[in-house]
């Protein structure tokens, strides 16, 4: 499953828990904690196996269930110590929300079940990177990708994922647009700060008159 496609299935499945659960819509930092944790471990793994050779596929040690929940309760523990619980909530739900979904990708798209994706290292995924470096990798599937999109050759699980991404972006603007939302407000109080700075500045520069 692509890095987009797990921030849609993590943005959704937590703004509805926010909506379900507190009757409320996510902060700007929750919607980035949930879209974070969501592709980390793609951050953690592919790197680690298609730039540097330290595993024989990229689900490893940061698919694995095994490192996963003591890291959602770690973070989550040091969230609510924080007073963030929601951030904390947003991190665990968005990590345990990708492995998961990479077998769930697997079965519809190679009609594999590999549980084995998120037991690590139990039970390794055998493989072996996909070029001579990450860059390589990445765009050697994401050219596999879009001429599959570009050539028309959709798949019923693929067009399930774009309707849902269309769901998604409903969902984020009837959310407030997230983090959008907070990063215009952060920006209209730095240029109104700015403004009043200025414009004190140039009234005091005035010559009084006598």
């Amino acid at each position: 499953m692509w890095p987009w496609e797990h921030a849609i299935v993590a943005y959704l499945a937590y703004s509805l828990c926010c909506h379900i659960a507190f009757r409320k819509s996510p902060t700007g930092l929750e919607a980035f904690a949930v879209v974070f944790a969501s592709v980390l471990p793609d951050l953690i793994d592919k790197p680690l196996a298609w730039e540097f050779g330290v595993f024989d596929s990229g689900y490893a040690i940061g698919h694995s269930i095994f490192f996963a929940v003591p890291l959602a309760i770690l973070i989550g523990t040091i969230a609510h110590a924080a007073t963030r619980p929601g951030v904390g909530l947003a991190f665990g739900l968005g990590y345990l929300s990708h492995p998961p979904a990479d077998i769930i990708d697997s079965v519809f798209r190679q009609g594999v079940f590999q549980i084995e994706l998120m037991l690590w290292p139990i039970a390794p995924v055998e493989g072996r990177p996909p070029g001579p470096g990450l860059l390589e990798g990445f765009f050697y599937f994401f050219d596999r990708y879009w001429s599959a999109v570009l050539a028309g050759d959709l798949s019923t699980y693929l067009l399930f994922q774009f309707g849902l991404a269309g769901v998604v972006l409903m969902v984020w603007l009837a959310d407030g647009a997230p983090v959008l939302r907070e990063s215009l407000h952060a920006g209209l109080r730095v240029t109104r700060a700015f403004l009043s700075r200025v414009l004190g500045l140039s009234r005091s520069n005035q010559p009084d008159r006598q």
